[in-house]
């Protein structure tokens, strides 16, 4: 082939537009010669000048000036252009871990994590345009269940409030408690503690909360919950009180510490007659002591105080909101309780499913603390796994989402501690959902620090982000899983997803199935485990705090109702 010769002359450089449609069909190799290398044509050739209807070499210019004006014409008039002519389409193009996408967010790094930066622009039009796409909905992800007209129902009977108005006024016996365990644990049995008192017709001095020594948190009830807003709630039921009075400082409590699932009645007997002589009744250890069969007064008191009663201290609301609202930014989103600690995987006796070591570690810490074990301690991990009684892993988690209809783009936030391996443990999911965050994330500089080192504050905070989220799904069970359970059945069954462990995993297993019989199978069988109004049929097992329908809930339009 022929090479161009360059002149030394300098080029001058001429523009013409011209549609994309034209220069599309032309590669850039072949483009990049025409413009370099134009043809030379034979002197022989040089045809069409016109002069008195014969052809001259003058008007050679003019005429190639007027042929290539009525071709761009004509294409005009026949070429569909885009309104946008600037738009164009470009081909699919990998990037390499060291390069960078901008976009109106700021620096997307091409791994999936996000910055500080990306967090501040968390409102960009992208964003928006990918949360009206979830919102419209190519599945059914996003829909909430069927509530079925069921709302809050805590009329009280006319005997009583006829009692109320006596019990309020007691200031001869008092009951103290102290609460023990995690954040939901302590709630459970502040709950227990209302209903006591109420049960011995007794004024409730301010639980005291103990110290947890795997959360190391000091925190007393007025750090946590709104003591103001619990007296004055409880104030028709129960009186609660800052402290002892003078009167009782001196006296010499009865203590006390219930067996399991206990009456009623059973509280009466044993220790009515004592607290009416010596003034003051100490408990400890409620945790599952007080039965969940009560009377339906009682059951309603216990939804009064789990509802109603147990509100977030003002700074936890505060930045509970605040990290909530940047999470809805975008339009809705899914909260994941993921129970991947050290601890939770010794306790349940399964295993993460990470690399050899860690099973390593779990497995040594299982035989140093025996004790840790919950519950049959004769099965293997396998038969444990099969029989749903393991946290689902990242794969899991992940897969079983995908399954149920979110999409890439969904939004998660997790609330948890930290999972035995870290970052890597969570790798399976942020790549499948890269929009995946948790409160450090989301806390500006500085928002965070009054709450460092406090467990129980830093779980409460999570508990507002999951319960004001659209779809929230535990990866186990828990105390957490089952009160945000039942505070989104109160809040109108807003959707619940519940894993159904001990059905899914073998289908999980099962590499055979397509990617579409699998998704149709998980879906069959989580249709009825998306948070509809479940009754309490099974009262000596189920929670009301759980499962408010229907002692707590109606759908009776003319059923008294409390707001």
């Amino acid at each position: 082939m022929a090479k161009c010769k360059k002149k030394n002359t300098p080029k001058k450089l001429s523009y013409i537009s011209v549609p994309s449609q034209i220069i599309n069909p032309i590669s850039s190799s072949s483009l990049q010669t025409l413009l370099d290398c134009p043809k030379k044509s034979s002197r022989n050739n040089n045809v069409f000048f016109f002069i008195n209807g014969f052809p001259t070499r003058h008007s050679k210019l003019l005429y190639f000036f007027t042929l290539f004006l009525l071709s761009f014409l004509g294409i005009l008039m026949y070429v569909p252009f885009s309104p946008y002519p600037c738009a164009i389409t470009l081909p699919n193009v990998s990037i390499s871990s060291g390069y960078h996408l901008k976009s109106e967010l700021g620096v997307i790094s091409s791994n999936g994590y996000a910055s500080k930066s990306e967090l501040e622009g968390f409102s960009s039009e992208n964003g928006r345009e990918e949360a009206e796409e979830e919102e419209t909905g190519e599945s059914e992800f996003w829909k909430q269940p069927d509530g079925l007209g069921y709302r809050p129902c805590l009329g009280f009977s006319k005997e009583f409030r006829t009692e109320s108005e006596k019990i309020v006024k007691e200031k001869r016996k008092y009951l103290m408690v102290v609460v023990a365990g995690g954040l939901n644990q302590q709630r459970n049995q502040i709950v227990d503690a209302v209903v006591i008192a109420r049960i011995l017709g007794a004024a409730l001095v301010v639980p005291i909360l103990q110290v947890n020594v795997i959360w190391g948190d000091e925190s007393e009830f007025g750090e946590i919950f709104d003591l103001e807003h619990f007296k004055r709630v409880l104030g028709d039921e129960v009186r609660v009180v800052s402290a002892l009075p003078s009167t009782h400082l001196m006296t010499r409590p009865v203590e006390g510490k219930p067996p399991l699932h206990v009456t009623p009645t059973w509280i009466r007997s044993r220790y009515l007659k004592r607290l009416n002589r010596e003034g003051v009744l100490l408990l400890r250890g409620l945790d599952s002591r007080l039965s969940k069969d009560l009377p339906p007064d009682l059951q309603k008191l216990r939804c009064k105080v789990a509802f109603h009663a147990l509100r977030f201290a003002k700074p936890v609301e505060e930045i509970g909101n605040k990290i909530a609202e940047r999470m809805r930014s975008n339009g809705p989103y899914i909260a994941l309780h993921l129970r991947m600690e050290k601890d939770v995987w010794v306790r349940t006796g399964c295993l993460p499913g990470l690399r050899p070591q860690y099973d390593e570690i779990i497995y040594n810490e299982r035989i140093q603390h025996p004790e840790l074990l919950t519950a049959r301690s004769n099965m293997t991990y396998h038969q444990r796994k099969l029989a749903g009684l393991c946290p689902l892993n990242a794969v899991e988690v992940s897969r079983l989402l995908k399954a149920l209809g979110a999409s890439k783009s969904a939004r998660i936030y997790w609330a948890g501690g930290k999972p035995l391996g870290g970052e890597e443990a969570l790798l399976p999911i942020i790549k499948e959902f890269p929009h995946f965050y948790n409160k450090e994330d989301l806390a500006l500089p500085g928002e965070l620090e009054p709450f460092r080192n406090k467990a129980s504050l830093m779980a409460a905070i999570d508990y507002m982000v999951s319960d004001k989220s659209d779809v929230f799904m535990p990866s186990h069970g828990g105390n957490m899983g089952h009160a945000l359970q039942g505070h989104r059945a109160y809040a109108g069954h807003k959707k619940y997803i519940t894993p159904n462990k001990r059905q899914m995993l073998p289908f999980f297993m099962n590499s055979s199935l397509s990617e579409t019989e699998f998704n149709r199978i998980i879906k069959e069988l989580h249709r009825d485990s998306l948070g509809q109004p479940e009754l309490r049929t099974s009262k000596a097992q189920r929670d009301v705090t759980k499962y408010p329908v229907p002692e707590c809930m109606c759908n009776d339009s003319h059923a008294p109702s409390f707001i």
